[in-house]
């Protein structure tokens, strides 16, 4: 399965942002959204968070609104695939503003971030305001199409409650990236763009930057690799 476009739309969300100093850090507190393990009948990687290459190229369009990065996690899966909530918490959103359609979730969380479940199959059961367990099945993953056959993948961000930043779940969900990046046949490694003024930045799942909804690019680069193909101008 091929699934490039796990997009979050950032949506207009009031509220402060929370201060850095009052979240957690991440110390692969959380579980993974799948209580399964990966496998090509259940569910594979399919896109890292943040610098990634497709977002590179949809930097100005799919992403613009999230600082040129992916910001969240894309699991391939088939459609219907139970998703569970990757710790405890509080159901704060179903069918919100966030984008991810065609349907998604937002759970909060005590220690003050929320995870949003997003390209479900179809409205989650639970109620806002309804507590929920870490490993409870939420929801049921979709496709970013409504088709079950295009896209079908399961987009997982990590947020503050304030819904304006949005941090890299790699660090605090509880895994094994460097073999999960390597199951999936169709991921050709972590598929990160360089920019040849600092390559060694933002090249692995860990080392991602967070992102503040709405602020400017942070990878409008100068000298990427591997470049953009030239645009075939139109004929008129």
């Amino acid at each position: 399965m091929v699934c490039p476009t796990g997009i979050g739309t950032a949506s207009a969300h009031s509220g402060k942002p929370a201060a850095l100093s009052s979240l957690p850090r991440p110390a692969g507190q959380y579980g993974l959204p799948f209580a399964s393990p990966p496998g090509p009948d259940t569910w594979l990687l399919g896109q890292f968070y943040g610098n990634t290459a497709f977002a590179y190229e949809q930097r100005r369009t799919l992403y613009g609104n999230g600082q040129g990065m992916h910001f969240g996690l894309d699991f391939s899966a088939p459609c219907g695939t139970p998703v569970v909530a990757i710790t405890d918490g509080v159901v704060s959103e179903v069918d919100g503003p966030h984008g991810s359609a065609p349907h998604n979730l937002v759970i909060n969380h005590p220690d003050g971030l929320s995870s949003l479940y997003g390209h479900l199959l179809s409205k989650p059961a639970v109620k806002v305001g309804q507590p929920v367990r870490r490993g409870e099945v939420v929801a049921r993953s979709g496709d970013s199409q409504g088709t079950c056959v295009s896209e079908p993948h399961l987009h997982l961000e990590i947020r503050d409650h304030s819904h304006q930043l949005l941090f890299n779940p790699v660090g605090y969900l509880r895994a094994d990236w460097a073999s999960l990046g390597l199951v999936n046949p169709d991921m050709a490694g972590p598929g990160f763009q360089q920019d040849l003024r600092q390559p060694g930045a933002w090249q692995t799942p860990e080392d991602q930057p967070s992102v503040r909804l709405h602020g400017p690019l942070l990878n409008n680069f100068a000298q990427p690799w591997p470049p953009l193909a030239p645009r075939t101008p139109v004929k008129k």
